[in-house]
C-alpha cells in the first residue's frame, strides 16, 4: 500500500486517476479548489481506500506547505507524486493576449507544480525513494498558433522534468513526464471561459482520449518494478497525429 498525492483530483485526468488507483487500495491525499466536489469524490471512493482531501490553490504556496506539514499521520509519508493541477485559458496571438490568462497559466501550470513538489519532495528525499509524476501535454513537445503561452508552460513543465530527473537521481526517485495530447475534459470549456458551444467543437468529428484513457497510463507508469521508470511518456488518440492535425469525419 502506498500514498499517493494527487493534485487537480475534482476533474478530467486527476478524477479519473483516483478513481483507478483508489481500487488498487492504495492510500490517497486527494487535493483541488472545490471542496463540494472534493467532499463527493471522498464519499464515493472510501469503501475502496483510505481516502484524505485537501482543499487549496496551487498558486499558495504557504497553505501547501502548512498543509502537508499537519497531514494525519496515517498520511504524512507520500510515496508519489501526481502533478496534474493544471489549466489553459484564452487562444489567441500574442499580440491580442490576455494577461491575467498569461499568469492563471504560468502561475498554476508551471509555478504551482513547482510549490507541491518543493513541499513534498524533501520528505521523499530523505528517505531516497519516491515518485513524481508530472502531466504535461503534447504542447509541451510542439507549439501551435494562439497558444504560445499555454506551450510555454507545458514546456517549462517537460524541462523542469528533465531536471528534476537528474536532481532526484542520487537519491532513488524516479520522475516521469506524461504529454497528453486531445482528452475530452473541462478542459475547452475552461480555455474558452466557459463558452460551452464552442468547447464542444473541439471534439467534433473524431474521438479524442478520455479521462480514463490517460489515468490507465498513469496506473501503469505509477506501477511499474522499482527499477523501471517510464520517464516519458506520449499519448493521442488515433485520429490525432500532432497539435494541429487531426482526422475529422465529415
Amino acid at each position: 500500500m502506498k500514498t499517493i498525492f494527487i493534485t487537480g483530483a475534482t476533474s478530467g485526468i486527476g478524477k479519473a486517476t483516483a478513481e483507478l488507483l483508489a481500487a488498487t487500495g492504495n492510500r490517497l491525499i486527494l487535493c483541488g479548489r472545490r471542496q463540494e466536489r472534493l467532499t463527493e469524490l471522498k464519499e464515493n471512493l472510501s469503501h475502496l481506500a483510505a481516502i484524505h482531501t485537501l482543499c487549496f490553490d496551487v498558486r499558495d504556496k504557504e497553505q501547501i506547505q502548512s498543509l502537508i506539514d499537519n497531514l494525519p499521520e496515517e498520511f504524512k509519508f507520500i510515496d508519489i507524486l501526481i502533478n496534474n493541477a493544471g489549466n489553459a485559458y484564452g487562444m489567441g496571438p500574442v499580440h491580442e493576449g490576455k494577461l491575467q490568462d498569461w499568469e492563471n497559466m504560468m502561475d498554476i501550470n508551471v509555478k504551482g507544480l513547482l510549490y507541491v513538489t518543493r513541499a513534498i519532495s524533501p520528505q521523499m528525499v530523505a528517505r531516497k525513494s519516491g515518485h513524481i509524476i508530472n502531466i504535461a501535454s503534447l504542447a509541451g513537445v510542439e507549439t501551435y498558433a494562439n497558444g504560445a503561452v499555454y506551450c510555454a508552460s507545458k514546456h517549462a513543465v517537460v524541462a523542469a522534468s528533465e531536471g528534476m530527473r537528474r536532481d532526484f537521481n542520487p537519491y532513488g526517485i524516479k520522475v516521469s513526464t506524461i504529454n497528453p495530447g486531445l482528452v475530452e475534459t473541462e478542459f475547452s470549456e475552461v480555455r474558452f471561459h466557459g463558452d460551452k458551444e464552442r468547447a464542444k467543437k473541439v471534439y467534433e468529428g473524431y474521438m479524442p482520449l478520455s479521462a480514463f484513457d490517460v489515468a490507465e497510463l498513469i496506473e501503469f507508469v505509477v506501477t511499474r518494478p522499482d527499477h523501471v521508470n517510464l520517464a516519458e511518456s506520449l499519448i493521442m488518440c488515433t485520429a490525432q497525429a500532432g497539435s494541429t492535425m487531426v482526422k475529422k469525419e465529415v
